[in-house]
Parts: structure tokens; C-alpha cells; sequence
């Protein structure tokens, strides 16, 4: 079972997830305030928060950004965001902040477990993960199949196991941050547009979310400890968009 963390002042909502995703092996504990969830992460371990918005005490955002901000042991938990209205600018700033993924209210439960398992077949690392290595290759791409690993001079990517490597060190990517980082390096010298990286990444109208490519790039330029006037792997190209430099050979 994989517990859930629910953080939503919905009190109905909470009692029917917990109910249905019990059929999924998915266990729901449900905090109706931040400062309940904030209390709750301290004690128990989650694979996953989904998080609504409009909250009491703080919103989604905030609770976001502090989760995302504090060197913690649930520092890179996946996070889902429920967006009241799915507006445009709620998932902008969502994915600023370093959500995984969002779900417009209202939604159907089985679409919130489909996204669910999702990210958690991307993000898990462990000995589960590696035991399920058949199934989840097969619903990779046809290059996942071929393409184990990638590798550069610094940077190692397990694209089986979904692990990251820096100079001989594990790194803890969000989902999106493994993502882009996997699509550079898999396309290396390649100078990939804004529209390109979220059409690769999401599928979605990629013009929305300019702001969200520049802020997913920066964080995760910060986790590779590269800079933009000093790049060591991730090069702004000017206008035409970030490309990663160097060879990178594939496995």
C-alpha cells in the first residue's frame, strides 16, 4: 500500500477518496489545514501529496513552496495540485513552484488514480521500482526501450531505475526536473524552444507556460550547481531556447 497525503478542507472529499482508492492499494490520510499537514509529514513517510489551493491558514501555494523550500525528508514528495477553476495561471504558478502534476476541480477519481500511479511509477526508487522494471520499460517510448542509461562526463541517468548521479552522487530530482533534464541529454547540443519542452514534456499548449519552462530550467540548473553565466551543462541559446552541452553517450 502506498499512503497518500491529502491536504484539502473538504471533509466529503476526504471520506469518499479514502474510500475508493483503497481498491487501487492506495491509503489516504486526510489533513484538513497546512498545519495539520505540516505536522503530519514530520511523523509519517508519503508517497505522494495532493494538495488543493484553497485552503484555510495558507493556500496550495504556500504550502507548495515551503514544502519544496525546507531541507527535509519530504522535501522531493511528488505533488499533485487541485486547481478550483483549472485556471490558466493556478497551473502556471503550480508548476512554478514545483508541483508534479494538477487536476481541475471538480474531477473524476479514477483520473486523480491514474495520475497518481503515474508519477509514482516515474519517481519510486526502490526495490518495488525494480521489481516492476518489465512493466514499466514496456510503457516506455521506443527509445526508453533501446536507451538505458545516459551519461556524460558528470552526470549519470539511470532511465530504468529513474535515478540521477552528479560527479559520483545521487541527486533528488522532482518529475518534471528528471524529465527535461532526461530530454536534453538525450538530444545533446540540441537547442530545445519553450514550445518544445513542454509539448515534450506534457503535451499541453506550450505557449501558457513559458514563464513555468524558465523556472523548471532554473531549478533544475540549481540542483546540477550550474549557472547560467558559467554553464557546465544546461546553455541558454538565445532565441531559440536551452540546449545541454557535450557529448552524452547512450546505453
Amino acid at each position: 500500500m502506498t499512503n497518500i497525503l491529502l491536504v484539502d478542507d473538504d471533509e466529503k472529499l476526504g471520506s469518499l477518496l479514502s474510500d475508493y482508492f483503497q481498491q487501487f492499494e492506495l491509503t489516504v490520510t486526510h489533513a484538513l489545514r497546512p498545519s495539520d499537514a505540516f505536522k503530519t509529514l514530520e511523523l509519517s513517510s508519503f508517497g505522494l501529496i495532493v494538495l488543493d489551493i484553497m485552503l484555510p491558514e495558507m493556500d496550495g501555494f504556500a504550502v507548495c513552496k515551503r514544502i519544496r523550500n525546507t531541507a527535509s525528508a519530504y522535501q522531493n514528495t511528488p505533488i499533485i495540485m487541485l486547481t478550483a477553476r483549472g485556471e490558466v495561471t493556478d497551473r502556471i504558478v503550480g508548476l512554478e513552484l514545483g508541483a508534479d502534476d494538477y487536476l481541475p476541480k471538480p474531477f473524476e477519481p479514477r483520473e486523480l488514480v491514474a495520475r497518481i500511479h503515474n508519477i509514482l511509477r516515474r519517481h519510486n526508487n526502490n526495490e518495488n521500482s525494480n521489481a516492476n522494471n518489465t512493466t514499466n520499460t514496456a510503457e516506455n517510448s521506443n527509445t526508453d526501450k533501446r536507451v538505458r542509461q545516459l551519461t556524460s562526463s558528470n552526470i549519470h541517468i539511470d532511465l530504468i531505475k529513474e535515478q540521477v548521479r552528479l560527479d559520483g552522487h545521487p541527486i533528488e530530482l522532482t518529475t518534471m526536473e528528471f524529465l527535461l533534464l532526461t530530454l536534453l541529454m538525450k538530444n545533446p547540443n540540441t537547442a530545445f524552444s519553450r514550445d518544445d519542452i513542454m509539448n515534450n514534456l506534457r503535451g499541453i499548449d506550450a505557449d501558457l507556460f513559458s514563464r513555468a519552462v524558465d523556472t523548471l530550467v532554473s531549478r533544475l540548473r540549481h540542483k546540477l550547481h550550474d549557472t547560467q553565466k558559467v554553464a557546465r551543462f544546461i546553455k541558454t541559446v538565445w532565441g531559440k531556447g536551452y540546449s545541454f552541452i557535450g557529448e552524452v553517450e547512450q546505453c
